[in-house]
């Protein structure tokens, strides 16, 4: 190959490597220029967002903001759609309409679409993708195209504590209890009553805790060992390390074990 193309190739590296890390640092910057916070709310105005919570940028469609509450400490993925109302510059009335409590992570890429009140408790997780929505399509005219049929609404609530995993959609009407699972791409309507594990379309109940018998059916695992709330940073390193040295320990005593076995087994059947 010839001198000058080599030098040709090593500088068209070069700046592919340098174009590429401006890029990212631009959508860095973007990103963080465009995220909405209390601070920093950017085109909306939401009826309330909580200190420390943080709607990444790029937003999906927002609407009905002054009809939108958000708790503190919220995690809102990128491209999430919160909508209040049928559709924007309606006047919803006095009360919000959707609510949305404190410590709840909406992931990537989920809806959430209120006409009528939808409430998430605290400290729900949802996976990306998640569908809640208090509107669903009727039927009622079977000559009438189904998307120009008026919908029928019903209030939605998602219980404190829960986890939505993805895909799940949750319908109108539904009313989840505390800490309950979905499954991911689970349909949930109804009633879904605390602690209880829901799976399938339609979803139903496949796993329960009570108080007298605990989780049926029983767990096929065992519960991990909670880390106690006063343990530092430092020790919990620290414990790792241990452990990682009683492992290497015990695999140079079976390494040992069998080297020694294997140096008795010539003598072993002498008399």
């Amino acid at each position: 190959m010839p001198k000058n193309e080599n030098l040709f190739s090593s500088w068209r590296g070069r700046r592919g490597r340098v174009t590429s890390r401006l890029v990212h640092r631009g959508w860095r910057a973007v990103q963080r220029a465009g995220a909405v916070t209390a601070e920093r709310p950017g085109p909306y105005r939401f009826g309330r967002i909580g200190v420390g919570t943080r709607l990444a940028f790029p937003q999906g469609t927002l609407f009905g903001e002054p009809w939108i509450e958000l708790g503190e400490h919220c995690v809102i993925g990128e491209q999430v759609t919160l909508t209040a109302g049928m559709m924007p510059g309606v006047y919803l009335g006095p009360d919000p309409v959707l609510r949305i409590g404190n410590g709840v992570v909406l992931g990537r890429g989920s809806h959430v679409i209120a006409s009528v009140p939808v409430e998430f408790g605290d400290d729900v997780f949802c996976g990306p993708y998640v569908y809640v929505t208090s509107d669903n399509h009727s039927y009622d005219d079977p000559e009438q195209p189904v998307g120009r049929q008026w919908p029928r609404s019903a209030p939605v609530h998602i219980g404190p504590g829960s986890w939505l995993g993805a895909g799940a959609v949750i319908l109108p009407g539904a009313r989840l209890g505390r800490n309950v699972v979905v499954a991911a791409g689970a349909v949930v309507r109804g009633e879904v009553p605390d602690h209880a594990v829901v799976a399938g379309a339609p979803a139903r109940i496949i796993r329960r805790w009570a108080p007298e018998e605990g989780w049926q059916p029983p767990l096929r695992t065992p519960a991990p060992v909670p880390i106690p709330e006063d343990m530092t940073v430092e020790q919990l390193l620290a414990l790792a390390e241990l452990e990682r040295d009683q492992e290497r320990a015990g695999e140079r005593g079976l390494e040992e074990a069998r080297e020694g076995g294997l140096e008795r087994e010539p003598g072993a059947g002498a008399s």
